[in-house]
């Protein structure tokens, strides 16, 4: 990411392409929009992108440090920099633009900072309270920026962005346990593990088990409900206004399934939904969004 607008490309196309070339589930959800909520969106994705990669060291960002939390530290001056009016960065001047047609309140930008720098201080979660708040500071506040974009008039759709959200991070979190282990992190609640006799040692190992697979059938099911629990609450005024967001639902909720069709073998390979698919569900959404309200 560089700190400069590189020649012939406006703020917008590099704030677009960090989008784009992370092949999110978010792009194709985007698809549906108006080109200025889209482009907002944008922006938005590459402020997530970029505070995820200053911590995992995932990728070039354009801010400097010697360490994560060095660069963490200079991310955070940057956000203090876009409020007061004065951004430097690509993506924060961009948002800059962003802020004055949709106000996103500051403290989204701050709460996720927040849960992207748990990621510097623990490997691990006793409780799933303690997991719920990660998953809120990482995932939840994305929502609550999204719908500022989207629109909405209920603010009880709020909490519907936290629930799934949450919903969205807990299904990546079952996607990505070999990889996570590989790095010596255990998103699952130690509490969980310990309820069903599977050792941490079992899960950094990637051993498949009768205990793994009993512990994944109750994470599954904790998951199934949050984005049960996210439909109940979307109120019907907005449903129209959260296409974007359920078509990102209907594409997260079918990972989980081919979690569950795996019968929970997510460490020999990496499960995806492929890009076709994805595409599929976004059409499918759109042409019910032109023939009829969206389905409960």
């Amino acid at each position: 990411m560089p700190t400069t607008d590189s020649p012939g490309r406006s703020i917008a196309s590099i704030c677009r392409a960090v989008t784009k070339a992370s092949r999110s589930n978010f792009t194709y959800a985007f698809l549906v929009l108006p080109r200025a909520q889209r482009d907002a969106l944008y922006a938005i994705y590459a402020f997530c992108r970029i505070s995820d990669d200053v911590v995992d060291e995932s990728g070039p960002t354009g801010i400097q440090g010697d360490s994560p939390g060095e660069r963490l530290g200079a991310w955070r001056a940057e956000v203090d920099a876009l409020f007061r009016g004065a951004p430097t960065h690509p993506v924060t001047r961009r948002l800059q633009e962003v802020l004055t047609t949709f106000p996103i309140p500051r403290r989204c930008f701050d709460e996720l900072l927040n849960g992207v720098e748990m990621d510097l201080r623990q490997t691990r979660y006793a409780t799933f309270a303690e997991l719920e708040q990660y998953c809120y500071r990482v995932a939840g506040v994305v929502g609550l920026m999204c719908i500022e974009v989207f629109g909405y008039s209920v603010p009880a759709t709020r909490l519907y962005a936290e629930r799934l959200g949450t919903a969205f991070q807990l299904t990546n979190i079952l996607r990505d346990l070999a990889r996570d282990a590989s790095a010596g992190r255990i998103y699952l609640p130690l509490e969980d593990l310990a309820r069903f006799g599977y050792s941490e040692a079992d899960l950094l190992a990637q051993r498949r088990t009768p205990a793994f697979e009993a512990l994944m059938r109750f994470e599954t099911a904790r998951t199934h409900d949050f984005y049960r629990a996210a439909r109940a609450i979307l109120p019907a005024a907005d449903r129209r206004l959260m296409l974007p967001a359920e078509i990102m639902r209907a594409i997260y909720y079918r990972l989980l399934q081919k979690i569950e069709a795996r019968a929970y073998d997510v460490f020999s390979s990496r499960i995806r939904v492929s890009a076709a698919q994805r595409l599929l569900v976004a059409c499918g959404y759109w042409a019910r969004f032109r023939l009829a309200p969206l389905p409960r």
